[in-house]
C-alpha cells in the first residue's frame, strides 16, 4: 500500500467513486446547455412565426380575406304597390248636434213625454209648459174680437141704411163720408183683435218644446216642475238623423294625404267591433301648437258608438309606391331609423330611412331607398360601416 492509497482509505472514498463523480457533472453540464439551446431555439422560432404572421396579413389575397368575412344575409327588396293606410285617434260626436231649448216665454215644466236615448221625429212635443194664464188671455182676445165685429157690423147697417137715404135728399153727402169712416175704422179694430188672437195662440204654441229635427235624443236636462225661460241652458241635445262622426286627430303630413270620401274603419276604445265611415270634412286649418289638423268622419248611428268616447281610425290613404322590408331588417338609435347596404365592394354602409305603416310581410319605407339595394336583414346590430362581409342573397319567399 502507498501514500496515495493510504489517503484516499482515510478519508472514506475510493478512486472509483472519485472518477463518477467527475462523470455525473459533466453530463448535468450538457443537458444545461442543450436545455438552454432549445429554449433560444425555440424563442426565434416564435419570433420568425409572428413575423410571417403580419408579413403575410398584409400580403393575403383578396380571396382569402373574403373566406375570412362574416358571412350575411341580404335582400334586395324592390319597390310594392300598397294600398296606403293612416292610422288615428279622435272623439266620437254627433255629427250634427241640435241643443234644443224654451223658444217663448217659458214657465213651469208640466210634462216631459221623452228621454235621453229615445227616437224623436220632427215636430214632435219634447217639454210642455203651463199655460193657464195665457189660455185666459186668448179667450179674452177672442171675446175682443167678437166685440169689433158686432161694431163693425152695426157700422155697416148704418151706412148702408144711409145711402138709401141719399137718393131721396134726407142725407147730406158729409154724412155718408162720415158713416163709411166710421165702418172702415170697425172693421179695421175686428182685424186687430183676431192679430192679438193670433198672436196668443202662437206664444201658447211655442211654450210647448218641440224637436226641430228628427233624431236621437243625446240629452235630456229638464224634470217635472222646473221652471224654464228663453234664457235657460239647453233642454236636450239631439243627433240629427243619429248620425255620428270621429274628429280624429292628424299631422299636417297626414293630412294632405287625405280627400274627402275616402273610406275608414273606426274601431271605439274597449271594443274591438268596427264601424265604417267616410271621411267628410278635413279642417281648413292647422292648430300651430300641435301641427295637428281634423279630419270629420261620418258614421251611421249604432248602439256602440258613444258621442265623447275614444275611438281609432284607420283611413285609406290611397296607393303608394315604395320598398318594404321585414322588421329584422330596420334597426334605430338616436338620430331615428336605419339599415344597413352591402355596396359594390361588400362593405356595409349605414342607410338612414323614414319608416311608413306596418303592413303584412313588413314595413314600408318612404324615403331613404330605392329597392335595388342590398340590405341586411339579419345581425345587422352586430355589423359595423365599413366592414366587409360576405352577402348571401335570400328571396322574399325564405323571410
Amino acid at each position: 500500500m502507498n501514500y496515495e492509497t493510504t489517503v484516499r482509505a482515510e478519508s472514506g472514498e475510493t478512486f472509483d467513486s472519485v472518477k463518477y463523480d467527475g462523470e455525473s457533472s459533466s453530463k448535468g453540464k450538457r443537458r444545461l446547455f442543450i436545455i438552454l439551446a432549445i429554449l433560444l431555439a425555440l424563442v426565434i422560432g416564435g419570433g420568425y412565426w409572428a413575423y410571417s404572421q403580419r408579413s403575410g396579413a398584409t400580403t393575403t389575397p383578396a380571396g382569402d380575406r373574403d373566406q375570412q368575412a362574416p358571412v350575411v344575409s341580404v335582400i334586395t327588396p324592390g319597390v310594392s304597390t300598397i294600398a296606403g293606410e293612416i292610422t288615428a285617434t279622435g272623439t266620437l260626436a254627433a255629427r250634427r248636434e241640435l241643443p234644443v231649448g224654451v223658444a217663448g216665454e217659458g214657465g213651469r215644466v208640466v210634462s216631459v213625454p221623452v228621454d235621453a236615448g229615445d227616437w224623436v221625429r220632427a215636430g214632435q212635443v219634447l217639454v210642455v209648459i203651463d199655460r193657464s194664464v195665457q189660455n185666459q188671455q186668448v179667450l179674452s182676445s177672442t171675446a175682443q174680437v167678437d166685440v169689433a165685429r158686432a161694431d163693425a157690423q152695426l157700422a155697416q147697417a148704418n151706412l148702408d141704411r144711409a145711402l138709401k137715404l141719399v137718393e131721396r135728399g134726407f142725407i147730406s153727402q158729409a154724412d155718408v163720408d162720415r158713416l163709411t169712416a166710421t165702418r172702415d175704422a170697425a172693421t179695421a179694430r175686428v182685424r186687430v183683435a183676431q192679430a192679438q188672437v193670433g198672436e196668443l195662440r202662437a206664444r201658447n204654441a211655442r211654450l210647448n218644446v218641440i224637436a226641430p229635427a228628427s233624431g236621437y235624443v243625446l240629452e235630456r236636462n229638464v224634470e217635472l216642475g222646473q221652471i224654464v225661460s228663453a234664457g235657460s241652458p239647453p233642454l236636450f241635445r239631439i243627433a240629427q238623423g243619429g248620425e255620428m262622426e270621429l274628429e280624429a286627430r292628424l299631422g299636417e303630413d297626414d293630412l294632405a294625404q287625405l280627400a274627402t270620401g275616402v273610406e275608414a274603419v273606426v274601431v271605439p276604445a274597449g271594443t274591438t267591433k268596427e264601424f265604417i265611415g267616410q271621411v267628410w270634412q278635413l279642417a281648413p286649418t292647422i292648430d300651430p301648437n300641435s301641427r295637428q289638423g281634423t279630419a270629420r268622419i261620418a258614421l251611421s248611428y249604432a248602439p256602440g258608438l258613444r258621442p265623447g268616447g275614444f275611438a281609432t281610425a284607420t283611413i285609406k290613404s290611397g296607393t303608394l309606391v315604395a320598398p318594404r322590408l321585414p322588421e329584422s331588417a330596420v334597426l334605430s338609435d338616436d338620430t331615428g331609423s336605419y339599415v344597413y347596404v352591402v355596396d359594390k365592394d361588400n362593405k356595409v354602409v349605414r342607410r338612414n330611412i323614414t319608416l311608413g305603416s306596418a303592413v303584412p310581410g313588413g314595413i314600408i319605407v318612404t324615403k331613404g331607398l330605392t329597392g335595388k339595394e342590398r340590405i341586411v336583414i339579419r345581425a345587422g346590430g352586430f355589423l359595423n360601416p365599413g366592414e366587409t362581409v360576405k352577402p348571401q342573397v335570400e328571396k322574399s319567399d325564405d323571410l
